[in-house]
């Protein structure tokens, strides 16, 4: 999808108005208004992105409650001046870590997720950087989303066998590998590079 396209930030507009009016709406005659408006929304990007409509409602309409966006958190790990990296099915690499569980902190899920995907024990040490992902990875998806990257500190552990990832490995910034830039890109590895070199970081934020 182009991310330039005024249309999909119509959409999204449409469908948050329309789940806050579910949301809160009384009015009988008002929610079955919202519930079409959030109907045309779906179409909208049904239209546009040649997704099948059952794959845009499971998308953006299933939430219930005010619409807010997604946490994604990602661990930067460093050893010897290199980061580590996770190898994906898809043959992509990326910064271990995925969507936050609503049952723990966002610290407490990149430890998580660093655990699955690389199967090390880490500690969550700072916030390099709260980020909108639109702004900074493509392409632009219709549920909002929240990046926070996490520097991180290897305590123990080695990489284990299992269903998302299939190795992992420490590059360098100017020898990165194939990256699944829809969840990092070379950019935000190098601001990972700057955190970790500072003596003082100061959290970045969109």
């Amino acid at each position: 999808m182009d991310h330039n396209a005024q249309w999909l930030q119509w959409a999204v507009e449409l469908q948050a108005l329309a789940q806050a009016g579910l949301t809160y709406g009384k009015d009988v005659y008002d929610r079955e208004r919202y519930l079409r408006i959030r109907d045309i929304a779906a179409q909208m990007l049904a239209a546009k992105s040649g997704l099948s409509m059952d794959t845009v409602k499971n998308l953006f309409c299933s939430e219930a409650g005010y619409q807010t966006p997604k946490l994604d958190t990602r661990a930067a790990i460093f050893q010897d001046e290199k980061i580590l990296l996770v190898h994906e099915n898809d043959g992509s690499w990326c910064l271990p870590g995925g969507w936050c569980d609503v049952n723990i902190s966002a610290a407490e899920n990149v430890v998580k997720e660093v655990k699955e995907e690389a199967g090390l024990d880490v500690t969550a040490d700072l916030v390099i950087a709260v980020q909108d992902r639109e702004k900074h990875n493509r392409p632009v998806y219709a549920n909002k989303i929240c990046k926070i990257f996490f520097l991180c500190t290897a305590t123990g552990g080695s990489f284990q066998p299992n269903s998302e990832t299939t190795e992992s490995r420490y590059f360098s910034p100017d020898a990165l590998p194939n990256l699944a830039t829809a969840k990092v890109t070379e950019e935000q590895i190098k601001m990972c590079f700057e955190a970790y070199r500072a003596k003082h970081w100061k959290t970045l934020f969109d």
